[in-house]
């Protein structure tokens, strides 16, 4: 799937996703999230709260962002599942303040309040929405 649509979808706003991780045991969650953001065609950055996305990523850096966006029926569905490894978790520095900055402007001082980490991720692999296996 080319990379630079996948950016387009992937930053677009308003829209949001949901982030999959799991532990090092294998127990899964999935969580929304309107935060992530492409910043090239290799890199997605997010600040997350202290929750069980960050505990996952902590023990196991594999995760998948799927974005859509709704077409008239579902197989003209728009989206991607972006493959990540998070390479670095910041609870400081400025990415994080930058990441704070950003959400305080566009969700609020209440989200901004609840971001306790800046991840920065690897895109491992990028695969349309509704792709045969």
């Amino acid at each position: 799937m080319d990379r630079q649509k996948v950016m387009e979808l992937f930053n677009k706003k308003p829209r949001i996703g949901t982030l999959s991780t799991s532990n090092k045991k294998g127990d899964v969650n999935v969580a929304v999230f309107g935060s992530p953001q492409m910043i090239d065609e290799n890199t997605v950055v997010m600040g997350i709260g202290k929750n069980r996305s960050y505990q996952n990523l902590k023990e196991n850096p594999k995760a998948v962002f799927i974005v859509m966006e709704p077409g008239k029926n579902v197989a003209e569905w728009q989206g991607a599942r972006v493959y990540l490894k998070a390479l670095t978790i910041e609870t400081e520095g400025e990415l994080l303040e930058q990441i704070k900055e950003t959400l305080l402007k566009v969700a609020g001082k209440g989200a901004a309040k609840m971001i306790y980490a800046a991840v920065r991720f690897e895109i491992t692999d990028v695969r349309a929405l509704l792709a045969p296996a």
